[in-house]
């Protein structure tokens, strides 16, 4: 069981790494061309980032809401 407020602010943060990784990925793609080790250093890192996104996905799924009063 979780409080509302603590679901709200894990659907914001599931948002923000998702969104947040694959702009990183793409700039990872574009400074690639430039610069190889940046470029994959952004790439892994957005990466991960939209992964563990899509994993809290997974356990909001989960994660049930405090019954009210």
């Amino acid at each position: 069981m979780a409080a509302q407020l603590t679901l709200q602010r894990l659907h914001k943060l599931i948002w923000l790494l998702i969104y947040g990784g694959l702009l990183t990925l793409i700039l990872g793609i574009a400074t690639a061309r430039t610069d190889q080790a940046l470029g994959w250093s952004l790439i892994v890192g957005g990466g991960v980032l939209a992964v563990v996104g899509v994993v809290l996905i997974a356990v909001r799924a989960r994660l049930h809401t405090d019954p009210g009063p």
